[in-house]
C-alpha cells in the first residue's frame, strides 16, 4: 500500500495548521482512505554526527571480525567510559568507544551514532554495554536500523575525507554541517512522518501523492495544487512514422473481451544524459520513505514521478533498442528475461513491448504494464534515454501479473486504472528532472499514439442519492459533491448527466456517483438507525439449529475455525477422492485470488485440513477443530439471467432466477481431531481421539438438530474403509461420513496417525425437522430395570442394526440400549462375534413386574434370532 511522506504531501495541498500524522489520517478516513500505519518520528534521544578517530580490527573468539572505534561525538564525549581502559586514551582523550561489526568505513569518516538513552524505531532502547571485550557506548547506525531503507550491509557514511569509503547519501551534508555531536535527526529527515494508507481496488488514483492530496483537499477544504498542472514542451505527433520520432506500432490482434490492450503509447528521447550523475539526496530520502530503494538517477526519477503523479514510466537505453517498437500479444512459448533476471515463458494473453532486433517486433523487451526486460534496461553506460508512458488495459495487466506471480508497482496501478490523459505530463516531468540533475537535451518532437476514449456520461436522477443512502441531499449538494470529485455535470430539471474525470475509471454507474456524494458529504454524518424487528419474528429454524450445532461441538471440546473456501487442483488427489466421484464436480474460479487455488472446495475437509496443519506446525500436539460453512458443486451452474435494476432494485422472481443459476452450495459442518482427547496428567495416561469419537460427534449434531438417522458400516475416501460409518436420513438422503482418516491421507498431510474426522450435510437434516414439535417428556419416577444380553451373530452384522432390532422388539418400555462389549475368538467360532448389549427398561406409570421384564427379554431374544440368527450365550 502507498506510503505518503507528509512533507511531500504538503507540496500539493495545504495541510491544516498544527497538524499531526494522526490528524491527516483521520481526515483521509473521512473520505474513505483508511490508515495502515504511521512511520517516522520513531527515533528519539541523542542521534548525532560522529567522526571516527581510530579503528582497530579485532577477531573475536567466534571468528567474527569487529571494529573497536573511538568516535568524536562532540559535547557527548567521555574521556573514559565506565568499564574500559582504551589504549589510545592519551591520543584521543575526548571520544566515545563503540564496537561496530560493519566494514564499509575507515578512520576519518563521518558517521551517524546513537548514544545511550536513545531509542530506535520499534522502541529499541540503546544503552552502554560490554561486548567483545570492550565497553560500547551506543552504536553506529545503518540505514535499516534508522528505518531509512532496507540496506543493512554497512553503516551510513555521510562523508569520507580520505575518499576510501563510499558515501551513502552524496550531497546530503555540506562541509559546514559536519559538526561532531550535532543532531542527525532533522538532517536525515527522521523527524518527518510517513502515512501508509489502504487503497481499495476502485481507488487506484490514490496510489500517488497527487491522488491523496486531492482527497485530503476534499476532506478539509484545503487548497489543492495539482502537480500534473505543468506545460508539456516540444511538438506532439501522433504519426508513428513521423520524422524525428522513434517509430512505434500497436498491433494487438487478440484483444481480451474485445478491448485493445494498449490504447495510448507516448515516448520521448533524452540525449547526452550523464549516467554517472547522482540522484539528489532529497529524492533518495523520499523514495526511501515511500518504501522504494534508490538505484540510479534515471530509475529513481521514473519511480519518483510514478509516486508523485500515479503514472508508471519505463526507461530504455536507446542504443539497445531497434526501431520500430511493436506492442503485440506474445507468441506461445516466447521467453522474456525481466529486470529481476528471471526467464519467463509467455502466454498468448500477455501483452508485450517488442523491438525489431531480428525482424519487425521479433524481440520481447518488456512485459507491458508489469515489468521491463533486462536486455534494454538503462545502465551505467546509458547516455541516450527513451522514456515510455503508456496506458494499458487493466484486465490484461491483472491477468499477466497473476499468471507470472509478478506483482510490481506498475501493475498495481495499471490494474486499478490510471489517468488516460497523464502520459505526456509524466514524461515531461521525468525528463525535466533527469535533465536538471543529469544533463542532456530533450528531443523537440515526441510521439503520442492516443486511441483512448473519453469517459461515458452517466444519467442519474438528482434524488437518487437520497433514495439509496436514506439521507436528504439537496440538488445543489449533489451537484457540488460531484463537481468537487472532478465530474462535469449537466443539469436538466431533476435529471443529471454526469461525465467522470479521466482519473476515475471506477465511476461507471449511478450507484458509484451515490457513493461519492455520501463520502464527500461525510460518512460521519450518516445517522445510525437501528432497524425495528417486526413482531412475531426472530431466528429462522435453520439459524437456531446451526447455533445449537455450533454450541454442541464447542461444548464437546472442539474449537471453531474459519477457512477460505479455495483449494488447489491437487487437493482432491491428496485426499484420495476417486476420479468418478461427485466431489470431482468442481467450480473453477475465473479470477482466483491465488493461481495456486483456482477451485472452490467440494468438501469441507479440503480446507479444514490446512487449519490443522498450521496448528501442528506451530507446536500444538492435540488439535480438535470444526467449521460451519459451505461446499460447492458445479452441476447447478446455469446462465445468469438479465435483471433490470433501473428502478432502484430487483424483483423477487429475479432473485430466485439468480439463485437458481448459482453453483450448488449446501451448508455443512466438518471436524478434524488429532492427537489426544485427554492429555496425560497426574491421575492417568493420555486418551487419544478414537474413530468412535467422530461418530459420537455426528450423533451429538443429529441430536442437536432433533433429527433421526440410519447408520451403515463403512465409509469412503478420505476415511479408513473399516473404521468409519455413513449416516442417512430415514427417507434415504445422505447425511454424513465419520471415522478415522485413511493412513495414506494422514501421511500426505503430515497428520498424526489415527486422526479422525467427520463431515455432515446440514440442509436436508435441518429441513427434516422443520415444523416438528418436540414434545417434552415428564421425568419418570419409576424404578429402572436392566438386562444384559450377549448374542453370537455373524461377523458382518452391524452392532447398530442389532440395537435397532432390540429397541423395536422391546417397544416403549425400552428406554436405552447400547453395546458395551464385542468379542471374537475361538469360543464363538470362526466368522462369528459376540455383541454384549445393555438394555434399560422403565414404564412411565408403574414399576415393571418380573413377568413384564421376562416378556420383554423373550421378545428381544426372539427378534434377534429371527432377524440375524442370533444365539444367546
Amino acid at each position: 500500500m502507498p506510503k505518503i511522506p507528509l512533507q511531500w504531501l504538503a507540496e500539493s495541498v495545504d495541510l491544516v495548521d498544527g497538524h499531526t500524522a494522526v490528524d491527516v489520517a483521520a481526515a483521509l478516513a473521512k473520505v474513505g482512505l483508511e490508515e495502515e500505519g504511521i512511520e517516522g518520528g520513531g527515533v528519539s534521544g541523542p542521534l548525532v554526527l560522529g567522526r571516527v578517530m581510530s579503528l582497530v580490527k579485532e577477531t573475536a573468539s567466534n571468528g567474527k571480525t569487529v571494529n573497536y572505534c573511538r568516535v568524536d561525538v562532540g559535547e557527548h564525549n567521555d574521556p573514559a567510559g565506565p568499564g574500559h581502559k582504551p589504549d589510545n586514551k592519551e591520543d584521543y582523550p575526548s571520544s566515545k568507544g563503540i564496537v561496530c561489526g560493519a566494514h564499509n568505513f575507515h578512520e576519518g569518516d563521518w558517521v551517524v551514532c546513537i548514544l545511550p538513552g536513545g531509542v530506535l524505531p520499534g522502541n529499541f532502547q540503546i544503552g552502554g554495554r560490554k561486548t567483545y571485550g570492550h565497553w560500547s557506548d551506543g552504536m553506529i547506525c545503518s540505514a535499516k536500523e534508522l528505518a531509512l531503507g532496507e540496506d543493512h550491509d554497512g553503516i551510513i557514511v555521510l562523508a569520507s575525507p580520505s575518499g576510501e569509503s563510499e558515501v551513502t547519501y552524496p550531497g546530503l551534508v555540506s562541509e559546514d554541517q559536519l559538526v561532531a555531536g550535532a543532531s542527525a535527526i532533522s538532517l536525515l529527515g527522521l523527524d518527518e512522518e510517513t502515512l501508509e494508507i489502504n487503497v481499495t481496488p476502485d481507488r487506484g488514483y490514490s496510489f500517488s501523492v497527487r491522488g491523496v492530496a486531492r482527497e485530503y483537499s476534499h476532506s478539509t477544504g484545503q487548497v489543492f495544487r495539482d502537480p500534473a498542472a505543468i506545460e508539456v514542451t516540444g511538438a506532439r505527433t501522433a504519426d508513428a512514422l513521423a520524422e524525428g520520432v522513434f517509430e512505434v506500432a500497436i498491433e494487438d490482434d487478440a484483444p481480451i473481451r474485445g478491448t485493445v490492450g494498449c490504447d495510448r503509447f507516448a515516448a520521448r528521447v533524452l540525449r547526452g544524459f550523464n549516467p554517472a550523475a547522482e540522484s539528489p539526496s532529497w529524492m533518495k530520502r523520499r523514495l526511501d520513505q515511500a518504501g522504494m530503494r534508490p538505484i540510479s538517477l534515471a530509475v529513481d526519477v521514473t519511480n519518483y514521478v510514478m509516486l508523485e503523479l500515479g503514472h508508471p514510466l519505463h526507461a530504455y537505453d536507446l542504443d539497445k533498442v531497434v526501431e520500430p517498437i511493436v506492442v503485440r500479444r506474445a507468441v506461445k512459448g516466447e521467453v522474456l528475461k525481466t529486470l529481476d533476471d528471471v526467464d519467463r515463458i509467455l502466454s498468448t494473453e500477455d501483452l508485450m513491448v517488442t523491438d525489431s532486433a531480428g525482424g519487425r517486433g521479433a524481440r520481447p523487451i518488456g512485459m507491458g504494464g508489469v515489468m521491463g526486460g533486462a536486455e534494454t534496461e538503462v545502465s551505467a553506460s546509458t547516455v541516450d534515454v527513451l522514456l515510455e508512458a503508456a496506458h494499458w488495459d487493466p484486465i490484461t495487466i491483472a491477468r499477466t501479473s497473476r499468471r507470472h506471480r509478478l506483482g510490481s508497482e506498475a501493475s498495481r496501478r495499471y490494474e486499478r486504472g490510471v489517468d488516460t490523459q497523464l502520459a505526456p505530463v509524466a514524461i515531461e516531468r521525468a525528463l525535466t528532472l533527469m535533465q536538471e540533475f543529469g544533463g542532456g537535451e530533450i528531443d523537440d518532437y515526441w510521439l503520442d499514439i492516443d486511441n483512448t476514449v473519453a469517459p461515458s456520461s452517466i444519467a442519474m436522477d438528482v434524488a437518487y442519492p437520497s433514495l439509496i443512502v436514506g439521507v436528504e441531499y439537496t440538488p445543489d449538494e449533489v451537484v457540488a459533491a460531484l463537481e468537487l470529485v472532478g465530474c462535469s455535470v449537466d443539469r436538466d430539471a431533476e435529471s443529471l448527466l454526469v461525465t467522470p474525470p479521466t482519473w476515475r475509471p471506477d465511476l461507471q454507474e449511478p450507484v458509484n456517483l451515490v457513493e461519492e456524494v455520501a463520502r464527500l458529504e461525510g460518512y460521519d454524518d450518516l445517522p445510525s438507525v437501528l432497524p425495528v424487528a417486526p413482531p412475531g419474528r426472530g431466528l429462522t429454524h435453520s439459524q437456531r439449529v446451526r447455533r445449537s450445532i455450533a454450541r454442541t461441538l464447542a461444548e464437546s471440546g472442539l474449537t471453531e475455525v474459519l477457512t477460505y473456501p479455495f483449494m488447489s487442483e491437487t487437493r482432491l488427489d491428496e485426499l484420495g477422492v476417486p476420479d468418478v466421484d461427485a466431489r470431482r464436480d468442481v467450480v473453477r474460479l475465473a479470477n482466483p485470488l491465488s493461481a495456486e487455488q483456482p477451485f472452490m472446495r467440494t468438501t469441507m475437509l479440503a480446507t479444514l485440513v490446512d487449519a490443522v496443519k498450521v496448528n501442528l506446525g506451530r507446536g500444538e500436539q492435540d488439535v480438535a477443530v470444526y467449521e460451519l460453512g459451505r461446499a460447492y458443486q458445479a452441476k447447478n451452474i446455469g446462465v445468469l439471467p438479465t435483471v433490470d435494476n433501473t428502478d432502484g432494485g430487483i424483483q423477487p422472481h429475479e432473485v430466485e432466477a439468480l439463485n437458481e443459476a448459482l453453483p450448488g452450495q449446501p451448508r455443512r459442518v466438518a471436524g478434524i481431531m488429532a492427537g489426544n482427547r485427554v492429555r496425560a496428567g497426574w491421575n492417568g495416561h493420555a486418551t487419544a481421539w478414537d474413530w468412535t469419537d467422530a461418530l459420537a460427534a455426528v450423533d451429538r449434531v443429529v441430536a442437536a438438530a432433533g433429527g433421526s438417522v440410519v447408520v451403515t458400516q463403512g465409509s469412503r475416501m478420505p476415511w479408513h474403509p473399516g473404521r468409519g460409518a455413513t449416516y442417512w436420513l430415514e427417507s434415504g438422503e445422505f447425511v454424513a461420513h465419520a471415522g478415522e482418516l485413511h493412513p495414506k491421507v494422514c501421511e500426505r498431510f503430515g497428520l498424526p496417525a489415527c486422526t479422525v474426522a467427520f463431515e455432515i450435510v446440514l440442509d436436508d437434516l435441518i429441513a427434516s425437522t422443520e415444523g416438528a414439535i418436540q414434545a417434552a417428556e415428564p421425568v419418570s419416577q419409576q424404578v429402572l430395570a436392566k438386562e444384559d444380553f450377549a448374542f453370537v451373530v455373524a461377523s458382518d452384522v452391524a452392532a447398530g442394526d442389532l440395537v435397532r432390532v432390540i429397541r423395536n422388539a422391546g417397544g416403549s418400555v425400552v428406554q436405552d440400549a447400547r453395546v458395551f462389549d464385542v468379542y471374537t475368538g475361538e469360543q464363538v467360532g470362526e466368522g462369528k462375534k459376540s455383541l454384549a448389549v445393555n438394555v434399560v427398561m422403565r414404564a412411565p406409570d408403574h414399576t415393571l413386574s418380573a413377568d413384564e421384564v421376562l416378556a420383554v427379554r423373550e421378545a428381544i431374544i426372539g427378534a434377534a434370532e429371527a432377524e440375524f440368527g442370533a444365539v444367546l450365550r
